[in-house]
C-alpha cells in the first residue's frame, strides 16, 4: 500500500476502499462499531440520542479517506477531526474503549491480513491523535 491507501500493480491503482469491497464493507464496519457504542457506559454519553447521523458521517469519512466517493467533503468540508471532537473529554480510557469497539468491528470484516493491518494501523493512529486530555500517571484514580 502506498500512503494514499492504494496498492500498485499492473499500472493500476487499487484503493483500499475497492480492495475491501467498497461501501458495503464500510457500512458493516461502522454498523458493528456503533452497535458497541450504543451500550458503552463511557462513550455513549458523548454521542447524540440518535446514533444514525454520527454513523453516516463516520462511514462517509472512512470511505472517502480510503479512496471512495468524496461525499463527506462535499457535505461537511474538511474533516477537522480534532476540532470536531474538542468539546469531548478524550483520555486514555475513552481512546481504549473506542479502539476496543473498532477492533471488534474490524475483526468482523475478516479482511486479508495486509488489508486488516493497513486499516487498523490508521484507526489506531487516529484514536491516539484524538486524545485531548493528558492524565497524570501519579494522580490518584
Amino acid at each position: 500500500m502506498n500512503p494514499a491507501g492504494e496498492s500498485e500493480g499492473r499500472g493500476e491503482a487499487v484503493t483500499l476502499f475497492d480492495a475491501v469491497g467498497g461501501e458495503p464493507t464500510f457500512r458493516r464496519l461502522v454498523d458493528e462499531f456503533y452497535a458497541g457504542i450504543a451500550d458503552d457506559p463511557l462513550l455513549r454519553p458523548m454521542y447524540p440520542q440518535d446514533l444514525g447521523p454520527a454513523a453516516d458521517r463516520m462511514r462517509l469519512f472512512l470511505m472517502q479517506y480510503w479512496g471512495g466517493p468524496n461525499t463527506y467533503s462535499s457535505q461537511r468540508g474538511h474533516p477537522r477531526l480534532r476540532m470536531r471532537h474538542a468539546p469531548f473529554r478524550i483520555g486514555a480510557a475513552e481512546r481504549d474503549a473506542w479502539l476496543r469497539h473498532m477492533r471488534r468491528a474490524v475483526d468482523g470484516l475478516d479482511l486479508p491480513p495486509a488489508l486488516d493491518t493497513e486499516l487498523w494501523n490508521y484507526l489506531e493512529r487516529a484514536a491516539y491523535f484524538m486524545v485531548n486530555v493528558m492524565e497524570d500517571p501519579a494522580a490518584p484514580a
